[in-house]
């Protein structure tokens, strides 16, 4: 298998702008939904002042040039720009913006930049989410003056990240706003009104003309039926269309293929529930379909699926103690622990042929696809800091594995164009705070210093050799 990179290939590092701004009330931002969520009564953690990038993000830049990163996933905070989700544009939250691009081109490290990264604006929220359509018609407002803003430079834009988490965390899992569980005809729908919204901005973007691409990020995950059983097979594609199939046959088909309708009107007839469309998004979805630039491919983990005919339960390992997670669905299957596959502390499968699976799934079911980049993939990790040093060589392993999975895609024809490392630095995780781990560069939180991991030197090396370097060859 070849070890080196294409030319041109992007050295990513991946952050999101709630987990890593902090100053979640200076300059004029309003309220996103996790501001409410993270300062509940109870709450473990909050956003304040997490990786302080909104003060910081001059240095950080300067740390990513100067260890041959030269790309950085950004999101744009809605309520930085429009306090209130709509309305008066804050000129505040422009400016910053305007600087850290301008700082990111200055540095060597382009942005790549994400219009909604699960902040959706508190007063938005609280009017039904992703469920009310009328919030289609705000995202596109919102992109409109971000494309406007910053068009002229950013080359990347995606329009969400991971629209199968908003539904999967927030309705059926629990563990994102708005806490629900097993409410899988509102995921359904939500997954739906999401690929409108995308289409709607996606359009747009390409009706004015600006210089750059545009492309949206999904979490792909790998399904594999736990033993090659009719019932466990039928449980894997169920799984998949709800989770990967439903949103990329709307990205690149531009429809629902019949066998996609087939599989979630299974599902959604064993829930009791119906999806609700309206004829002009099959008008947009194939619009947006001819015209998407990219893919970004989110990767942490598959699934092995397993028959199921009970009610749904699900238990989520938010502590990182093995072995408690529980997730079985109701009209799917359940998802079931491999014991040939090593986990991590919060049971997630590695399994990078997952990764292989789904980018060679990609060149053969959407034939139409242009590239693909590897928008977010790391492992969390409990860092050990001793004597001013991190030797994460865990997280390399893992890391070596999924570019090993990459670059034989690569070399079977799938057309890769870079890798974003999740994440750039620690950063505040969703919903395990800040014992969980991600970056190449530790955060000290108490004075925000960073300090570069052992991967940092060995992605620098691989980086300025484009091509995959043993960790044993790294010093630091």
């Amino acid at each position: 298998m070849a070890k080196k990179f294409p030319d041109n290939f992007i050295f990513g590092g991946a952050t999101a702008a709630y987990q890593v701004e902090g100053a979640t009330r200076e300059d004029g931002r309003g309220p996103c939904v996790w501001d409410e969520y993270m300062n509940r009564p109870g709450a473990r953690f909050n956003a304040d002042p997490a990786s302080d990038f909104y003060h910081q993000y001059k240095k950080d830049l300067q740390q990513a040039h100067d260890f041959n990163i030269n790309g950085i996933r950004i999101s744009l905070s809605w309520t930085r720009i429009l306090p209130e989700g709509e309305g008066k544009v804050n000129p505040a939250g422009i400016d910053y913006y305007n600087k850290l691009i301008d700082e990111c081109i200055k540095q060597g490290v382009e942005p790549f930049v994400t219009l909604h990264h699960f902040d959706t604006p508190l007063p938005y929220f609280q009017n039904g989410h992703w469920l009310n359509r009328e919030l289609i018609d705000k995202f596109v407002d919102y992109a409109r003056i971000c494309f406007e803003a910053f068009g002229d430079r950013v080359k990347k834009w995606a329009t969400f990240n991971e629209p199968w988490s908003i539904a999967q965390n927030g309705y059926l899992a629990g563990n994102f706003p708005p806490n629900e569980t097993f409410q899988i005809t509102k995921a359904i729908q939500i997954e739906h009104n999401l690929m409108v919204a995308h289409a709607r901005a996606l359009n747009l973007y390409k009706s004015m003309n600006l210089p750059g691409r545009i492309g949206i990020v999904h979490t792909l995950e790998g399904k594999v039926a736990i033993t090659d059983t009719p019932e466990n097979n039928h449980a894997r594609d169920l799984d998949d269309a709800i989770s990967n199939r439903f949103m990329l046959d709307a990205c690149y088909l531009g429809k629902y293929s019949d066998t996609t309708k087939e599989l979630i009107g299974e599902i959604l007839q064993k829930n009791g529930g119906e999806l609700i469309t309206e004829p002009q998004d099959f008008v947009d979805f194939a619009e947006a379909a001819k015209q998407i630039d990219f893919l970004g491919m989110n990767y942490y983990s598959s699934h092995f699926l397993q028959a199921y005919e009970g009610e749904s339960q699900v238990v989520n390992n938010s502590t990182g103690e093995k072995g408690t997670s529980v997730f079985c669905l109701k009209g799917i299957g359940a998802r079931v622990s491999n014991p040939a596959v090593p986990t991590t502390d919060w049971d997630w499968p590695i399994y990078p042929e997952g990764m292989y699976m789904q980018l060679k799934r990609i060149a053969r079911d959407y034939p139409n696809y242009k590239e693909i980049f590897i928008s977010e993939n790391g492992m969390g990790y409990k860092d050990d800091f001793e004597a001013g040093k991190i030797d994460d060589t865990p997280r390399i392993e893992y890391v070596t594995k999924h570019l090993e999975a990459i670059l034989k895609a690569i070399e079977e024809g799938v057309n890769v164009g870079g890798y974003y490392i999740w994440s750039l630095m620690d950063v505040l995780s969703w919903s395990n705070g800040y014992n969980k781990r991600y970056g190449l560069f530790y955060v000290d939180y108490k004075d925000q210093k960073r300090y570069p991991k052992k991967s940092a030197y060995w992605y620098k090396e691989m980086s300025r050799r484009g091509e995959l370097v043993p960790v044993e060859k790294i010093t630091y």
